[in-house]
């Protein structure tokens, strides 16, 4: 029996059905943001200035270790929604099995890995020793619980792929309360130190991940997951590694070029460590309207290929990218205006409020040209053809921006040159993003063959 297809995204008006897609997915980052930063805000006020160092710059070692599964995760995703709009039942399905297998297997080794090499990355990374008990006693704690992380994400690649972005929104709420809940008791009240804030994270996640999975595992549509099925078939695996490798690499090496920056940042002292690290917290709530339209626009573009739809995925296309832009900006000019106050909601000391103001006056009016390129590059997955995102962000994003940093602090030393390296290369890369999406044809495609190029 054919299953019921929701139609949000192939069928009626783009505007409508791009915007009830992004909606939830907007509202689902904005939780995930807000209890990302419970974890900084109850550590920097209950524990202090190296506490909050040692959870404030975390996220780029974390994405270091679960940027390449999250960016497999992506790929498969667009694989899942071109057979879903071809209505390829059978290929879908096998691919969705794949899809969790590889995610267990992920998942297990990004625990061995994390767990045994956290220590020696963060030395790496010259992390000060004033802040590296706490910052190894965070991170191991976090991936000790990575698993559930990955497991999430699969999840949520899943459901969004079939039109369904409203699941993992509730999830992340139900998550979000639970973390703010655990981190006031383990942290605000019981003084547990910086392995409780990162255990109420991984517990948050567990329960998003099992609430994933209970959905798809009891749904009577085509897409449910069915455990006694969970295996690697070789076409399938073959078409997500295609579409999802070079998503996997462009997460990785890019984070890898963060961990690098951190580095420098780190080289400024404890102060900026923390102080940057508010910042971080506060800029993830401008990628609230640029991951959410950039994964809609992924989504969409790819099954209106798979439909068959060139003209929606035109207009799709034009329509996500604009509304990506200028909530971008507005969300910047509030941060530039704001940040005393945001960071100051992070730490009372000056020194360190002043390190995120400035990082926060140097970036946050350039919010545009972020939101342009992750358009692009979202775009350019659901068109099939994931390698030039690749490139292109390696290319300028990593190798420049990490040439630009190394020269430059050689003869400024300044941590003014390091802010300065994140608009800059957004820049490049938004000229390079608009000159191949104007020559890049819309594939003809139809039957739901997720075709990959270069």
């Amino acid at each position: 029996m054919e299953t019921k297809q929701k139609t949000t995204l192939i069928q009626g008006s783009v505007a409508k059905g791009m915007l009830l897609f992004a909606l939830p997915i907007f509202i689902s980052n904005l939780f995930q943001q807000l209890y990302n930063a419970a974890d900084s805000l109850i550590v920097g006020n209950f524990l202090g200035g190296e506490a909050l160092a040692a959870v404030g710059s975390s996220g780029s070692l974390i994405f270091l270790l679960t940027g390449f599964v999250n960016g497999v995760s992506l790929g498969a995703g667009v694989v899942v929604a071109r057979y879903f709009g071809a209505r390829d039942w059978d290929r879908m399905r096998r691919t969705i099995h794949t899809t969790v297998a590889l995610g267990i297997a992920a998942g297990v080794a990004l625990t061995v890995v994390g767990v045994v090499l956290t220590p020696q990355i963060l030395r790496w990374m010259g992390t000060p020793d004033s802040v590296l008990a706490n910052s190894i006693a965070y991170f191991r704690m976090y991936f000790f619980g990575s698993i559930a992380v990955v497991m999430y994400n699969v999840g949520a690649s899943i459901l969004q792929s079939v039109g369904d972005s409203k699941s993992p929104m509730r999830y992340l709420i139900a998550a979000s309360i639970i973390n703010v809940i655990l981190d006031l008791i383990l942290v605000g009240w019981l003084r547990m130190g910086v392995g409780a804030a990162a255990f109420a994270t991984i517990a948050s996640q567990t329960v998003s991940a099992i609430l994933a999975f209970a959905k798809l595992t009891r749904s009577k549509e085509e897409w449910a997951v069915h455990w006694n099925e969970v295996r690697f078939d070789a076409p399938s695996l073959k078409a997500v590694v295609v579409q999802g490798l070079p998503s996997g690499i462009q997460n990785s090496v890019i984070s890898i070029a963060n961990v690098i920056v951190q580095s420098n940042i780190n080289s400024f002292g404890a102060q900026a460590m923390a102080g940057c690290g508010a910042y971080s917290k506060v800029e993830g709530f401008a990628f609230l309207p640029v991951t959410c339209f950039s994964m809609a626009l992924a989504t969409f573009v790819s099954q209106n290929v798979g439909a068959g739809q060139p003209d929606r995925v035109r207009k799709g296309m034009k329509f996500g990218t604009l509304c990506s832009v200028l909530m971008a900006e507005i969300v910047g000019a509030g941060i530039y205006t704001l940040s005393p106050w945001l960071i100051g909601a992070f730490s009372r000391e000056p020194d360190v409020i002043a390190f995120g103001v400035q990082q926060a006056h140097t970036a946050a009016l350039f919010y545009c040209l972020l939101a342009f390129s992750h358009c692009c590059a979202g775009i350019l997955r659901g068109l099939g053809r994931p390698v030039v995102p690749m490139m292109v962000m390696l290319m300028i994003w990593c190798a420049l921006r990490i040439t630009y940093i190394t020269i430059t602090l050689h003869f400024i030393r300044a941590i003014s040159v390091v802010f300065w390296a994140y608009p800059l290369t957004w820049s490049i890369s938004s000229v390079l993003f608009a000159w191949y999406i104007l020559h890049c044809p819309i594939p003809q495609l139809g039957g739901g063959a997720p075709a990959v190029k270069a």
